[in-house]
């Protein structure tokens, strides 16, 4: 179980990696005035977020199976796997933006963007805090 726990921790650290950065182009890209450097930020949040869902989605897969391998015991653990969904959905958001961002359909300045960087930040933190404290 602890190559599952590994292999868990990796793909959820390199999964925050991605979402860390993303926002962050979104914020690029929402300054961007040039045609070429506008066309080449849709071109890095397409292959960023193209290679990190598969990451979220292995981060998820042997999550489960660390739940299933030691059972479902514990209110943190569901308060966690709440914030796992929020994660989920906070990551096809970025989806919709990277979307957006490709039709030329941003409406959002690069104030917002900074803000909204800030949330897997937030969830991370929740999320250490509780599967290594354990508070309830």
């Amino acid at each position: 179980m602890l190559w599952v726990k590994s292999f868990h921790i990796i793909f959820v650290v390199s999964w925050f990696a991605g979402l860390f950065y993303l926002p962050r182009i979104f914020v690029n890209h929402a300054m961007a005035t040039e045609p070429a450097e506008i066309a080449r930020l849709k071109l890095m949040e397409r292959k960023l977020y193209r290679f990190v869902t598969p990451i979220g989605a292995l981060a998820i897969i042997f999550g489960f199976w660390l739940w299933f391998g030691y059972g479902f015991s514990g209110g943190w653990l569901h308060a966690k796997t709440t914030l796992v969904v929020l994660l989920v959905g906070y990551h096809f958001y970025c989806g919709h933006l990277v979307k957006q961002f490709a039709e030329d359909r941003n409406t959002r300045s690069h104030v917002f963007y900074r803000f909204f960087n800030e949330v897997p930040v937030l969830i991370l933190v929740a999320v250490v805090i509780l599967a290594v404290v354990k508070p309830f």
